[in-house]
């Protein structure tokens, strides 16, 4: 059996094994049981406003029969006992898709953690450490490993980190021009993330094309509410967007994205702000949602074709951002095979794919119209057969990644 990317199963490790990924927010569960073999979710399910006393909780089986229940659930080890009782009450039965071991989506792994690794007491330690880098989701995907720990005790729990696959980004591409003592007593580089993503995407599209990712030298833009563009040279990350923190880079549905430091200053100085008024600002209510008074690409859009002047100049900028990332990543791989969009709205935007690529064409990169407004759940190619760079369409599937990872952890 082919798994959702397209590519064959038969050489992953481990395949035909169950594994239950877990991804911890602050306030929230997310979780899917995958059968790795198949490339694809037994069941899913969700647990919102932890601790909050009203919050809800969604499990969904294979089959797309869901169950939704108004939850009080006070902390995580408790959203996971609900999580448990989901799955003895509605299927499948954890008996009988026993998971062999528990992976773990974790945002940042620092310049410590390049691999998927089996979570130790160190590993815990060092997770914890560096929430410094990410304050809103370290803490809260080590509650979630905690929790997950508990429940279930008898099977390896392996951590993956957004940022392992840009480690292999060289010095010149992660390293930022400030004093180099200083930069590095406070680890600022660099980090990148939606890695998994990005990871997934890049060896799907080789399977599309193909093609071994080894020979392929592809640009791949995850377009969701988060937004990154990595540049893949034989299957490995040489240029993100993000950097430190998830803010820098390509304008996002409300991140700023790249900005001029002194803005920042400016800010403080003359409006007032303070350091966390800034954060705020830049990270919750800037983006499409500050210049074009949508956060959501789909009311942004739909504005824009009404009529909306601040919504069309929003969206330029938004695709404005993109072409500028792509022609930067163009010169720095030397040539690319392929242009490939994902997520939320790479995947599901036929005007912003059109946007961002438009007035590329003499560079060898067209998007065909007809092929672009072709709606689909498959990897396809939106250019035409005869462009001598492919653009590609491919749905992202971190779960099934974190799997297959989690997978060849434990196969050793």
């Amino acid at each position: 059996m082919s798994g959702a990317d397209g590519a064959g199963t038969a050489d992953v490790p481990g395949a035909g094994r169950v594994v239950l990924v877990v991804n911890s927010g602050s306030s929230s569960l997310k979780y899917q049981l995958v059968d790795v073999s198949a490339g694809g979710p037994l069941a899913s399910g969700l647990v919102e406003r932890i601790g909050a006393g009203d919050g809800r909780a969604t499990h969904t089986d294979a089959a797309g029969g869901a169950f939704r229940e108004e939850v009080s659930v006070a902390d995580h080890h408790a959203a996971f006992a609900w999580m448990l009782q989901a799955f003895a009450e509605h299927g499948p039965s954890l008996e009988e898709h026993a998971p062999v071991a528990v992976g773990h989506r974790v945002v940042q792994g620092g310049a410590r953690f390049f691999e998927p690794t089996v979570i130790t007491e160190l590993v815990r330690i060092n997770i914890d450490e560096l929430s410094v880098l990410a304050p809103l989701h370290n803490p809260a995907n080590l509650a979630g490993i905690v929790a997950a720990e508990r429940a279930f005790p008898s099977v390896p729990h392996v951590a993956v980190f957004d940022t392992a696959f840009h480690q292999t980004m060289p010095p010149e591409a992660y390293l930022y021009a400030l004093d180099r003592d200083l930069a590095e007593r406070h680890r600022i580089r660099r980090y990148g993330f939606h890695g998994t993503s990005h990871r997934y995407v890049s060896r799907a599209a080789a399977a599309f094309l193909g093609r071994p990712v080894e020979e392929l030298k592809l640009i791949v833009l995850h377009l969701g509410n988060g937004a990154s563009a990595c540049a893949v040279d034989g299957g490995r990350s040489v240029e993100t967007s993000m950097g430190m923190t998830p803010l820098e880079g390509l304008a996002m549905g409300t991140r700023s994205g790249d900005l001029d430091p002194a803005v920042v200053l400016h800010l403080q100085r003359r409006a007032g702000l303070g350091v966390d008024e800034v954060d705020d600002l830049l990270n919750k209510r800037s983006g499409m949602l500050g210049l074009g008074g949508h956060g959501d690409m789909r009311d942004l859009t739909e504005a824009a074709t009404s009529g909306d002047e601040r919504a069309r100049v929003a969206l330029e900028v938004y695709a404005h951002r993109i072409r500028s990332y792509v022609g930067a990543y163009a010169a720095q791989l030397g040539r690319v095979d392929a242009i490939v969009f994902t997520a939320g709205v790479g995947e599901n935007s036929a005007d912003v794919r059109a946007m961002a690529l438009s007035g590329l064409e003499g560079f060898g990169v067209e998007v065909d119209a007809a092929r672009n407004a072709e709606r689909s759940g498959e990897a396809r190619r939106i250019s035409p057969d005869a462009s001598r760079t492919a653009v590609l369409v491919v749905p992202t599937n971190e779960e099934l990644e974190i799997a297959r990872q989690t997978v060849e952890v434990v196969a050793g």
